[in-house]
């Protein structure tokens, strides 16, 4: 006899997606990107590397460039419907400077952050 799984809300199965933010700060460039972990995948990236954002950026390593960044991150998370993204934090980042701006960004655009 085969018992089913138990049947969730699909509230909270919209929730329990793992997604996952990662931030790389380099001198030059600020990187983030949304990876699924199950599979391994880059679901979202953005950068201020990209031919399209330099243009417009004077300074491509600041905080400013970092709140860009996650702002655009923003957008292409709710264009893929990725409802959710829980951030990780490398060992010596902290919720301050680049970091903060870059999620605080994504938060405005609209993405739950877990």
């Amino acid at each position: 006899m085969v018992i089913p799984p138990p049947v969730r809300p699909p509230r909270l199965l919209n929730f329990l997606k793992p997604y996952v933010l990662k931030m790389h700060f380099t001198n030059k460039f600020v990187h983030a990107q949304v990876i699924h972990s199950p599979t391994a995948t880059v679901a979202a990236s953005a950068s201020s590397q990209e031919k399209g954002l330099r243009t417009s950026m004077d300074i491509t390593r600041d905080v400013a460039a970092a709140s860009k960044i996650g702002k655009l991150l923003g957008e292409r998370i709710l264009m893929k419907d990725i409802p959710a993204v829980s951030v990780l934090f490398k060992k010596e980042q902290r919720y301050h400077g680049k970091v903060k701006a870059v999620i605080d960004s994504v938060r405005e655009a609209g993405v739950k952050l877990l």
